[in-house]
């Protein structure tokens, strides 16, 4: 068990499927492993089945419906649960969080239809939202990120402790990885890499020397593991095996650091 952990905000971000919801999924598994709370924020506009790998049933409702929906969110966000100066887990209405052994989830909102419009008021109340979350010690919140880097313009990373990458073996997630480094770093936030997708310890070699060149610090890797392929496929909880394993030294480095910062 895990004791004396400040709460903290991590940013798992990366390009479009390069395995974001994955990672979050197994890293929330094994805070649950150490006794620690852990909510889950859907901040992914166009993933539908966050819920599921998280071993849910049924996915909360949408915090954008605590505002009546997109057409809504100026007028009545200020109205809501998202009018408090400060949001506790405890507080967050029933209907919009679902909980389980420590495990929370809550939902921004979705893209539900065509010419439905952008997803800035999204951006807003993510944004919104965290900045108001307060987490109690031995609490941690993961935000699964929309893909790409729009969620930087937005101000959503704001009131993030630390940011996440998710790489796989691609240029165009190199590149992505690179861009999100240098936004990070306007905001002084501190930025590792966790490579997805690793098939053998020759593509973690060539993966970490285009990073590090790039100046970002590899913490972890998650290979290819079956399991995790067909628990996606079948649309049900990932289990254990070699990436959750993996994962376990991706959480307890991040731990580590949260915890000489704060001694």
């Amino acid at each position: 068990m895990v004791e004396g952990i400040e709460g903290m905000k991590i940013s798992i971000c990366g390009k479009g499927g390069s395995g974001k919801s994955t990672l979050v999924t197994l890293l929330a598994s094994q805070a649950q492993a150490r006794n620690l709370r852990v909510l889950v924020v859907d901040s992914d506009e166009s993933n539908s089945g966050l819920f599921r790998m998280l071993g849910f049933e049924n996915p909360p409702l949408p915090l954008m419906e605590l505002v009546g929906g997109k057409r809504k969110l100026r007028e009545k966000m200020y109205r809501s649960i998202l009018s408090e100066e400060q949001i506790f887990t405890g507080g967050i209405p029933s209907q919009n969080i679902q909980r389980g052994n420590g495990l929370m989830l809550v939902s921004i909102g979705k893209i539900l239809q065509s010419l439905e419009g952008c997803a800035c008021p999204m951006g807003a109340l993510s944004r919104e939202f965290l900045k108001k979350l307060r987490l109690a010690e031995n609490e941690i919140a993961l935000i699964d990120m929309e893909a790409g880097v729009e969620h930087f313009g937005r101000g959503v990373d704001e009131s993030i402790d630390d940011v996440l990458l998710t790489v796989e073996p691609s240029f165009e997630s190199i590149a992505v990885a690179e861009r999100i480094k240098s936004l990070a770093a306007g905001i002084k936030k501190s930025v590792w890499a966790v490579l997805n997708k690793i098939d053998s310890e020759n593509m973690v070699s060539k993966l970490e020397s285009e990073l590090t060149s790039r100046g970002i610090e590899v913490i972890g890797f998650v290979p290819n593991d079956g399991a995790v392929f067909e628990a996606c496929l079948e649309g049900r909880a990932l289990g254990q095996g070699k990436a959750f394993d993996s994962a376990g030294k991706v959480l307890d480095f991040l731990l580590s650091k949260r915890n000489t910062s704060f001694a």
